[in-house]
């Protein structure tokens, strides 16, 4: 959830506008989104051939990613579980239509 509301500030932006505002967000989140908004531009770049300024991410989505499992001892020789939840994160950029 947490990773869900800083994909949604970018959804729809253009690249450069969008690793801005990621740039500047306080959400702790929005270092693996910008990470992964840089690496989508960068392979748009490198392997399609794209001009860089003229992308927009057109989709950006969040999907539940491996939970790890940790425990934390408690009173009397037992055991709470903590739950370590990771994310997928999936962005696709594409040109912007002239």
């Amino acid at each position: 959830m947490k990773v869900r509301r800083v994909v949604d500030l970018v959804r729809g932006m253009d690249v450069d506008a969008a690793l801005d505002v990621l740039k500047f967000a306080p959400q702790a989140a929005s270092e693996p989104v910008y990470k992964v908004v840089a690496s989508a531009k960068a392979n748009a770049e490198h392997t399609e051939g794209l001009r860089g300024d003229a992308l927009y991410i057109s989709v950006a989505y969040v999907d539940e990613g491996m939970t790890l499992r940790r425990i934390r001892p408690r009173a009397k020789g037992s055991a709470s579980r903590i739950l370590k939840r990771g994310s997928h994160i999936t962005v696709v950029v594409e040109p912007k239509e002239a």
